[in-house]
């Protein structure tokens, strides 16, 4: 998730681009550039790192004139580097711009046009897209933007200008925020309504497969294939601080409503386009490894070891391939059992986790292959692994970790289906099945979303308690420990979270009158048997809420005191779906209690200490 902005008009664009890229940082800061049309042609400067190293850089170069676009990135293909970093050029510099977004079939255009003459200076899949623009050019900037999108799969956000047409400022929507904004004799673009807020207010929402040409004086809104649009301006009257979260309260809330954004984009690019299969081209674990392939050990901390317990899940079901998960800061103290025959897979939001940096470290000591899934391409732990399934949530803000987590289970699923096929596990049919089931997810989502009231009235109920817990069976246990664990981060509410199997080994003694247990009933292998350990808590007393599908609604109410349903999905993916319940859950018992939910006390989002 990278941040664009655009500018056209008569005043300082230099510092209009760097004003806006400021407010989108947390879009993303691997590096950070801008194009300027000036005296001399189009003009660019760009920087790895923070949006400072720019700032510096402007100091030293300053770019004036009175239109450009600007950059900051979350890399995705390619490493942080001022190489890598937007915009881009085509080879005679003649045409500029930036992306936020993927473009699925990059290597097949790149191949192409590399077969045509052409040389490509970064690793990056938007490069393609400023060669393509300026193949296309005929005299008539929209139209060869226009003909340059038809050969683009993927999603994209596009700001695009050219040196022959300096009086416009081509922007494109797919699948990729932008927005427009309007103001007297200049005009601007955006992926985000904070960073053109502080110059006008009137803007325009592009919806998918629409464009906008921008002069200084006027905006034109057409889609893709050329039909002019009319659509009323919105008048945003949202404070500065309210805008950069999206109009939600606070980041955490903004980023568990990004879920379905984050699958979708996690996923992208990685589905064979019959939807019969996935690929994860940019491997280097070959198919010979992976058929031999004996155990797996999957590392991490926290919310990313959750995460590595619904994967152990997805790849022994899957895949058929026993698997250990460990907690970072044992993994190495521990000597364990790891050769060649050992994948590991570590996980870290940050990929700065000190902890699983050396467990990574301590398995390739010792033969391992090891693999991270990551949200974070130039991390330490990117860099040191030898492969890396990046997440694509973008940057998340709010220290207890949503969107991040359930973008690490999108990519166990699609990484067990990968193993699955190539040591023939599952069949054709069967990941086909599963496939098209992820591709509900989305939506399925956002429903979820909207049991936000419901989910509320409870969290303000159970805010009442000290204390309460969490049950569930098989994958539900996986994730019920995710859930305890948000509800602590960021109430301070005490919860512990069972195999609700294991509640009469000794759990039971803590059951009182009145106390809340949340359990998940989403396996139906064992539901019975999940009815049957609620049954054992409201003989003791216990106020239970249960996750399920509405079809069990029911009959489960005649053993529990709440319910709240999930759409139906296939047994494997429904983490994906509760978790959501969950995090709404601790976020509300945390409103409700008046705590600071993006900052919780004693937490910090990078655990870069042992």
């Amino acid at each position: 998730m990278c941040g664009i902005v655009g500018y056209i008009g008569d005043k300082n664009t230099q510092e209009i681009l760097v004003d806006g890229l400021r407010k989108l940082e947390y879009r993303g800061y691997d590096s950070a550039g801008i194009s300027v049309f000036t005296d001399s042609g189009l003009q660019i400067v760009k920087a790895q790192g923070r949006m400072a190293n720019l700032e510096s850089k402007l100091e030293q170069h300053p770019l004036i004139g009175r239109a450009g676009i600007g950059h900051t990135r979350w890399a995705t293909h390619g490493k942080p580097s001022d190489v890598n970093s937007h915009p881009h050029t085509d080879e005679k510099q003649k045409f500029s711009v930036v992306h936020n977004g993927i473009i699925e079939n990059y290597l097949e255009l790149k191949d192409e046009l590399i077969r045509s003459g052409i040389h490509f200076v970064s690793e990056t899949d938007t490069e393609v897209i400023a060669h393509l623009v300026a193949r296309e050019y005929e005299g008539d900037i929209v139209k060869a933007v226009q003909k340059a999108v038809t050969y683009m799969r993927g999603a994209f956000a596009l700001g695009v200008l050219t040196e022959h047409e300096p009086d416009k400022l081509v922007a494109v929507r797919q699948a990729s925020p932008l927005v427009i904004g309007v103001g007297e004799g200049e005009n601007f673009i955006g992926s985000d309504i904070p960073a053109i807020l502080k110059y006008t207010r009137n803007v325009y929402i592009l919806n998918d497969g629409e464009m906008a040409v921008l002069t200084k004086d006027a905006v034109e809104l057409m889609s893709i294939e050329g039909n002019f649009i009319s659509r009323e301006m919105i008048h945003v009257d949202w404070d500065a601080v309210t805008a950069e979260k999206g109009g939600f309260d606070h980041f955490m809330l903004k980023e568990i409503h990004e879920q379905p954004k984050a699958y979708r984009d996690t996923m992208l690019g990685r589905v064979n386009d019959d939807g019969k299969g996935v690929h994860f081209s940019d491997l280097k674990l070959t198919a010979e490894q992976i058929r031999n392939i004996r155990n797996v050990q999957i590392i991490a901390c926290g919310t990313a070891y959750h995460a590595g317990l619904v994967g152990r899940n997805i790849i022994e079901k899957l895949a058929h391939i026993p698997v250990e998960t460990d907690v970072a800061s044992e993994y190495r103290y521990r000597s364990p059992i790891v050769n060649k025959d050992t994948l590991v897979i570590v996980v870290s939001q940050s990929g700065e986790t000190a902890d699983t940096l050396a467990a990574l470290r301590e398995a390739q000591a010792n033969g391992a292959h090891v693999i991270a899934i990551t949200n974070v391409v130039g991390s330490s732990i990117a860099r040191d692994a030898d492969d890396v399934i990046a997440t694509l949530a973008g940057p998340e803000i709010a220290v207890a970790s949503t969107k991040a987590y359930t973008s690490q289970l999108i990519a166990f699923y699609l990484f067990g289906l990968y193993m699955a096929e190539i040591r023939g596990t599952q069949t054709t049919e069967e990941i086909t099945r599963t496939l098209a089931a992820m591709d509900s997810l989305p939506e399925q989502v956002e429903k979820v979303l909207e049991m936000a009231p419901e989910i509320k009235e409870y969290a303000e109920h159970i805010a009442q308690h000290k204390h309460l817990f969490f049950i569930g069976r098989g994958v539900d246990y996986a994730v019920v420990q995710e859930g305890s664990l948000k509800l602590k981060e960021i109430s301070y509410i005490h919860s512990e979270a069972y195999a609700a199997g294991e509640l009469k080994h000794g759990t039971l003694a803590l059951i009182e009158d009145g106390i809340p247990v949340i359990a998940l009933a989403t396996q139906e292998d064992v539901i019975e048997k999940t009815v049957s350990n609620i049954k054992e808590v409201k003989a003791r007393g216990g106020e239970v809420m249960v996750v399920s599908y509405e079809e069990n609604r029911e009959d489960l109410l005649k053993s529990v005191d709440t319910v709240m349903t999930i759409p139906r999905t296939l047994p494997i993916l429904s983490p994906a779906l509760s978790v959501v319940v969950l995090q709404l859950l601790a976020y509300y018992a945390s409103l409700a209690l008046e705590h600071d939910v993006d900052k919780p006390r004693n937490l910090a989002k990078s655990v870069t200490v042992e």
